[in-house]
């Protein structure tokens, strides 16, 4: 990933305090802290040495781990940064046999709360069958995990298009000024597909070219906002007269749509 380790990214999104830095080869490590009540969520756990040098950078303490599925480029930190105690693990229910011990068990539909937030569960199967994201209203922040990325969506693994599809229309839904936290740094790939998508939309042109100035410069590209992604994402946008064009498929149920850009993306 481009970016110095030693850097974190500071957002505040109300009462929110979000830091954003880089784990293993492409993953981004993300630490939330409730400036209300100092309660502090790790979102995945890619690696611990890279959280706790950012928690001990920052004096944070870590009190809640929140995972998004079970692939081991999110969980592998988990028992490290759960090994001196005092760490709870949330993750989701349908999916606990696969995951770290889970302290809280969530379940899509029930809100849980972190502090005085509340916190919505969504289910998103398509890169795995038990993959969630966690969405706070109040701020409208969204960690989409593997879900959703900045101009792309993941790979699926477990899941099918049409779950896939589901489960992006489900987080279109949501506000477009809702704050989007992606799990890796895969912006500059996925714009450079996005172009043979759809290369006239004024608002991709523009997004890739401050996306190449933002790696440049050693920045992040996390996080986005889901108005960005509905403007330039082939993904999200499947339901677009637009994209149906650029496939062929004019007039297409959506999630035909999506299925053959899916099928593209894998095959560059």
């Amino acid at each position: 990933m481009n970016g110095n380790a030693d850097i974190i990214k500071m957002t505040t999104c109300g009462p929110l305090e979000i830091a954003t830095f880089p784990c293993r080869t492409d993953n981004y490590g993300y630490l939330m802290r409730d400036t209300d009540s100092g309660l502090v969520a790790a979102v995945d756990a890619p690696e611990a040495a890279q959280i706790e040098a950012a928690l001990s950078q920052l004096g944070w303490t870590l009190t809640h781990i929140l995972l998004t599925h079970h692939h081991g480029d999110h969980i592998e930190g988990v028992e490290q940064l759960c090994a001196g105690g005092g760490v709870t693990v949330v993750g989701a229910k349908a999916d606990a046999v696969r995951l770290p011990k889970l302290h809280k068990q969530v379940v899509a539909g029930q809100p849980w709360r972190f502090g005085d937030h509340e916190v919505r569960i969504f289910d998103t199967p398509g890169h795995t069958v038990g993959h969630i994201v966690y969405y706070l209203p109040g701020p409208k922040v969204l960690f989409s995990g593997d879900t959703l990325f900045a101009m792309g969506c993941g790979r699926l693994f477990e899941g099918t298009a049409l779950q896939m599809w589901g489960s992006l229309a489900t987080l279109k839904e949501l506000p477009d000024e809702t704050t989007v936290f992606f799990g890796h740094e895969y912006t500059a790939a996925n714009g450079d597909f996005s172009l043979d998508i759809e290369p006239d939309n004024p608002d991709l042109l523009a997004r890739i070219a401050d996306t190449a100035k933002t790696l440049a410069e050693g920045g992040y590209t996390a996080p986005s906002t889901l108005g960005e992604e509905k403007r330039t994402n082939p993904f999200i946008r499947a339901d677009t007269a637009a994209v149906a064009r650029s496939v062929s498929l004019v007039g297409a149920d959506a999630a035909i749509v999506f299925a053959e850009v899916r099928r593209r993306k894998d095959r560059k």
